[in-house]
Order: structure tokens, then sequence, then C-alpha cells
């Protein structure tokens, strides 16, 4: 089994919200990022969505996108991003019985190949202008949610990725709460999103202490999947 990631994908049955405010690049993103998916994933591949699924902003308004995921190939795990404002419980997403789609909230995945997958959505970095007490509320919350996802997991596991929507440090590119739990985890590779156009610039791609950071943004890596090398 391979794996592939790709987030940000910003699905859009309606064709109502166009993507062109982040460049020429985005126009007919779906039909990119559809022909590249086709070309390299196959059925038993595993893709990671880590966010900004789709533009629908209720559960019903987001099941062409999503249906639009399961019939592609491979199984795919989504998590949330901050645009994903159709993402509803647990119990009444996964009520759908999708054929290939999981979703990950507070909860862990364990593949055959002994790989375990974590996350949560993240949040914006405390160092960012006008960071505010609510701004703080939220991300405690989403640090504990990444240790409920840690918690999940009761397998021993030979490689741990982990799929968060914002990036996991700071503006200035130091750690924070995120990455230090990744650290004491033994995370292998950690993949993030978010970041588009001059949001490009906070892009961090390195190993830093064992674990490997990878910006999956669908225009940074060109609207096609990349390989995780684990």
């Amino acid at each position: 089994m391979r794996i592939w990631a790709i987030g940000d994908i910003h699905l859009d049955h309606t064709k109502e919200k166009a993507m062109g405010i982040f460049g020429d690049h985005w126009k007919d993103h779906d039909e990119k990022i559809y022909r590249a998916w086709m070309e390299k994933v196959k059925e038993d591949d595993l893709v990671l969505i880590p966010g900004d699924i789709s533009w629908a902003l209720k559960w019903e308004e987001a099941q062409k996108d999503l249906e639009f995921i399961d019939e592609l190939p491979g199984k795919k795990i989504l998590s949330k991003g901050n645009h994903d404002y159709w993402w509803s419980g647990m119990k009444k997403m996964e009520s759908k019985n999708w054929k290939s789609i999981k979703f990950l909230q507070n909860n862990s995945f364990f593949t055959e190949d002994g790989i375990g997958i974590f996350g949560t959505r993240g949040w914006i970095a405390s160092d960012t202008d006008n960071f505010t007490e609510q701004d703080l509320k939220i991300k405690k919350r989403e640090v504990l949610r990444l240790g409920l996802s840690f918690e999940s997991m009761k397998e021993k596991c030979k490689k741990k990725i982990v799929m968060i929507h914002y990036p996991p440090f700071q503006q200035d590119f130091s750690g924070n709460e995120f990455t230090d739990m990744m650290e004491r985890e033994e995370v292998d590779i950690c993949i993030y999103g978010h970041l588009h156009g001059d949001g490009h610039r906070y892009v961090l791609e390195e190993e830093r202490k064992g674990v490997n950071y990878i910006c999956v943004a669908a225009d940074y890596i060109n609207f096609s999947p990349i390989r995780l090398e684990v």
C-alpha cells in the first residue's frame, strides 16, 4: 500500500466559489486534481486529505463533493479544515456508509502496514497579529484533540503520520505545543496545508527532531497528490 497526500482541494460542485482570487493556476483546479489522482493513485492506496475539502456550508450540501472523493481510486482519510463548515458529528458523517472515506477527529487509524494516522485541525499561530484570547482557547482545544488522537491508538506503530490543517509551528518557524507533542510521540511525518499564494512564504519543509514536516496544500504541490515515503 502506498500513501499519498493532498490538502485544500476546495471542491465546489455548484461552481459558485471561484478560486481565481488565489491566482490563475487555480482555474479548473478540480479537473487538475482529478487527472493527477487518476494517473497516480491505485485502488489499494491510501490518500490523506488534511482539511478544506469542500466549500459547502451544510452537511447535506457537501454530499456531492464527498461522493466525488468516494468514487476516486484508493481509500481516503479526511480531517477538518477551517473552511469545512459542513463538518458534522462523527455519527452523522459515518452513517452514510462511504465505500472509501473515513473521518479523523479525536480518533486514529492503523494501517495494514503498521502505520498510525493521527491528527486534528490545528489553529493559527500565537505569534500571528491580533491573536486573541478566543484564539488561545481554540488552540488549546485543538492541542487536546491531537492528544486524544494519540491516546486512541492501542497498537504499536512502525511509523506515525500526523494530519493537521494549519501549519503546526509559529510564523517565525519556532516550535509550539503541537510540535512539542509530536516530538514526544515520536511522529515520523507531519503533513499540513492551509497556505496559499503569498502564504507560501510561511511554508516549512524539513526534518526537525525526527519529525519530517511536509506542506501538501493543493496549489503548493501543483494540484497533484504527493507520495509519502514511509
